[in-house]
């Protein structure tokens, strides 16, 4: 995305690392909130369990929301995300629509080109998206007037439940689910909701399928066109993050590393990096080497480690391991943005953010 003028969190990255918040869900687990508190009295008469979409808790439970980004931004961190991780139509259809799968039908183009004119879940969408963004805007900017730090709100842009790369059907391998167009239209809803609110950035993160990564970043393109946002320095900084198996590729369109960047490199990002995954300590070739391709900021904000149902946040790695791994990769010169993702709760981001002071960023361009 072209820019006329060099954005604020440019210069902070030019001359220390900054450092994006932690896990929304695993943080939201520790207030032990129950199915009553996320329906409220608004969705009480829900017919699907709600408690699993985190997303809802921006309109149901906001002050616990504002409470959680509160304490990432005391704990360090520049850039806290909106809590809209699967606030689209598509997304939000898991939860409040019939499955036709479970009456012998399926999912196909027609089920979801209703999703996406249905009017109750483009209303839910917009309004969790606009006001998880305010939510973030209030609070940063208090912190920022308290601190005297500016501090940046990012529109998290999840990677959906749907994918256009791949068919569920195994017996058809040219289906598919959902088409580019209706992808592409559920993330023009969520961006427009996201600017509305105040977001300072665009976030599209935790990329498994990089088809679904191109029609939000096409989105996002054709929002700052039609809506006037191509002067003026109006345009977003955009951020992209995707997440890597073991060998290093994309989980659904398996793309190494390189083949990742060379998709994403031409909407000239302002960051390029990895989230969620295997954890950190899997994680350092794969940021190893889009460092050494990109000629963007590279972040890296991984999951605490694998999943431990027998640890207190569900992952094994605590705050200290995880300010050890990403010393690592400051040490090694990799990396602009740090933080964490499924596991890291604000404590994890003081000891990240501690651990990371004063350290040198990766040079820019490198």
């Amino acid at each position: 995305m072209t820019k006329a003028h060099q954005h604020p969190l440019e210069k902070i990255l030019e001359s220390r690392i900054a450092i994006i918040d932690g896990a929304m869900g695993t943080t939201i687990r520790t207030y032990g909130m129950t199915e009553a508190d996320i329906r409220g009295e608004r969705f009480k008469d829900s017919k699907k369990d709600l408690l699993n979409n985190g997303d809802l808790f921006s309109l149901t439970q906001p002050k616990m929301i504002c409470d959680i980004h509160r304490r990432f931004l005391e704990a360090g961190a520049d850039i806290i995300e909106t809590n809209t991780f699967g606030a689209t139509g598509i997304t939000q259809s898991e939860f409040f629509v019939d499955d036709p799968r479970e009456h012998g039908g399926r999912k196909d183009p027609e089920f979801y080109q209703k999703i996406i004119e249905d009017k109750f879940l483009n209303d839910l969408a917009w309004e969790i998206n606009e006001q998880s963004a305010r939510q973030c805007r209030e609070w940063a900017d208090r912190t920022a007037n308290e601190t005297g730090r500016q501090r940046f709100v990012a529109g998290a842009i999840g990677p959906l439940t749907v994918s256009l790369s791949n068919s569920p059907d195994a017996d058809d391998s040219g289906f598919r689910v959902v088409t580019f167009d209706q992808v592409k239209a559920a993330y023009v809803q969520q961006v427009r909701a996201l600017i509305a609110g105040g977001s300072d950035l665009l976030l599209v993160e935790t990329i498994f399928d990089s088809l679904n990564a191109k029609a939000a970043l096409v989105a996002i393109r054709e929002v700052f066109d039609q809506d006037g946002l191509t002067s003026n320095n109006k345009e977003l900084p955009v951020m992209i993050s995707a997440a890597v198996g073991r060998g290093g590729e994309t989980l659904i369109s398996a793309q190494t590393t390189e083949a990742f960047w060379n998709a994403v490199q031409h909407v000239k990002p302002l960051s390029v990096g990895l989230n969620c995954s295997l954890g950190p300590d899997l994680m350092y070739p794969f940021l190893e080497e889009l460092s050494e391709k990109a000629d963007v900021a590279i972040s890296c904000y991984p999951n605490a480690g694998l999943p431990n149902p027998l640890s207190e946040t569900g992952f094994d790695l605590g705050p200290q391991d995880m300010a050890r791994y990403l010393g690592d990769f400051a040490r090694g010169g990799l990396i602009n943005i740090a933080g964490g993702c499924c596991g890291n709760t604000p404590e994890h981001i003081a000891a990240i953010a501690k651990a990371l002071d004063g350290k040198a960023p990766r040079e820019l361009g490198a």
